[in-house]
């Protein structure tokens, strides 16, 4: 496989009522995030990758009636995890990440990609912001009750 690109999207799925819907890795027990994803190529604008990862990784399509995906105009540049580095070019050590908001119109069950998760749990903002492993995933949740504010 290519070398990753060190351009991502994390899309925090939620509903009007502010939960958020987190995801367990499958290569990480224990590590609940929101949905993310690397570029395909690097001219793959962010709004294509955050539609092809969301759909990759719970079936859901950013498309569908009711469904609204939000550009939150934000990004995070952090430091990856030496234990995943393997998957990027040599020497590279920080990955910028774009944000993204969908709503849903309610908490459903969504059809996970088990090499990439192994469970899905919905949890009011709060407490979804608390269980993520990675500190900027927990940021931006926490600004979730803001940018939906933004959007009404």
């Amino acid at each position: 496989m290519p070398p990753k690109i060190p351009q991502s999207v994390l899309v925090v799925i939620h509903t009007p009522a502010l939960e958020v819907l987190l995801i367990e890795r499958a290569d990480a027990p224990g590590f609940w995030q929101s949905v993310t994803g690397s570029k395909d190529s690097l001219d793959e604008a962010f709004e294509l990758t955050a539609a092809r990862e969301v759909a990759e990784e719970t079936g859901l399509d950013v498309r569908a009636p009711g469904h609204t995906l939000t550009d939150w105009a934000l990004e995070n540049v952090y430091e990856i995890y030496p234990h995943w580095r393997h998957r990027y070019a040599e020497g590279v050590t920080h990955n910028t990440e774009h944000l993204f908001g969908l709503c849903i119109p309610r908490a459903v069950p969504v059809l996970l990609s088990p090499r990439e998760h192994r469970d899905q749990v919905w949890l009011p903002w709060a407490q979804a912001a608390e269980r993520c492993f990675s500190p900027s995933n927990a940021e931006a949740i926490s600004w979730l009750p803001r940018m939906a504010a933004r959007l009404n």
